[in-house]
């Protein structure tokens, strides 16, 4: 300790204060053993073993013509405006869906493509498509 004599000077105290340092020890310690048993409880599970291979599906598509002149085509075969709503409706029923890839002449009226479009939604297929030719001018 000091004094309050200013002749006598002490030199710095080198003792170190462990009271608070075995306090926060104490803490810890009671801390570990309250948590340990939390830690070791554990619940088994039996977890489904998955493959590393990717199961790729690739829906179908449909390539449906337009011509200049109003025929249509399904994948290759004529068929007519009547028979449209029929088989779209088969089509979307499928799992996955098949993708409907409308390809038209370029000189064709939007009309004819519009009124296909307009059947293909109201039967159920969400997915169309335009097919184009980047080599035509």
């Amino acid at each position: 300790m000091g004094s309050f004599n200013p002749r006598c000077q002490m030199g710095p105290m080198a003792e170190i204060n462990v009271v608070p340092l075995v306090d926060v020890m104490l803490v810890l310690l009671v801390i570990f053993i309250i948590t340990a048993p939390l830690l070791t409880h554990s619940v088994k599970i039996d977890l489904p073993k998955a493959s590393s291979t990717p199961n790729i599906t690739r829906p179908d598509h449909i390539e449906f013509g337009i011509r200049e002149n109003g025929d249509l085509f399904w994948n290759g075969t004529p068929v007519t405006r009547q028979e449209l709503a029929e088989r779209f409706a088969e089509e979307a029923k499928k799992a996955p869906q098949p993708e409907l890839h409308i390809r038209a002449d370029r000189l064709a009226h939007y009309e004819s493509v519009a009124q296909v479009m307009s059947v293909a939604a109201k039967a159920g297929v969400v997915r169309i498509g335009f097919v184009t030719d980047p080599k035509q001018p």
